[in-house]
């Protein structure tokens, strides 16, 4: 393993890293700091997540619970895909609702689905063990996976922001409330 010159070697990016590239939703539907992340693969599927800066992962909140239901004729759960065409899916737009996640303290936040696409699957996994999507946001504790439609595919990153965009939104955030208090 060559070094480099500090005598370490730079580490490996991680798989999320190298097989997706990440997009941002800030402020999503007016709501300070509810940042989502985008991940999305070459083959354009998108993995919809929380970004690092939203309130879940500030002042140690714990999650109650998470569900899928979004009305009462409405469940995310429902959502059968099969086949070659994805038959089944439910479409969602980019403000779509996918879940609710509910914090011990009463808060409730509602997490889009930032991407126009067929709804490919939901996380069942965080029902049972809803502690991943704050330990392992990216990986285990995703939300959900969409597929936008292939004609779309170029254009659902228009109005998301790259991760360079989104850290110096972040900062702004940071700077704003140092000078407010």
């Amino acid at each position: 393993m060559a070094s480099s010159a500090g005598g370490i070697a730079p580490a490996a990016p991680s798989l999320v890293d190298r097989y997706f590239t990440r997009w941002y939703k800030a402020d999503v539907k007016g709501k300070p700091c509810e940042d989502h992340c985008i991940l999305q693969h070459s083959n354009r599927i998108c993995v919809i997540t929380l970004a690092e800066s939203h309130p879940l992962f500030q002042n140690g909140k714990t999650i109650k619970s998470i569900n899928y239901q979004i009305s009462a004729n409405c469940s995310r759960l429902q959502n059968k895909v099969s086949g070659k065409f994805k038959r089944g899916a439910q479409f969602l737009t980019e403000l779509a609702p996918l879940c609710r996640i509910s914090c011990s303290d009463g808060e409730e936040y509602t997490v889009s689905s930032c991407v126009r696409g067929r709804l490919m699957e939901v996380n069942e996994n965080i029902l049972d063990k809803p502690s991943i999507l704050q330990e392992k946001p990216s990986t285990e504790g995703y939300i959900a996976v969409v597929l936008p439609k292939f004609e779309e595919s170029k254009s659902v990153t228009e109005g998301l922001l790259t991760q360079k965009e989104y850290e110096e939104v972040v900062v702004k955030r940071i700077n704003n409330r140092s000078e407010t208090s």
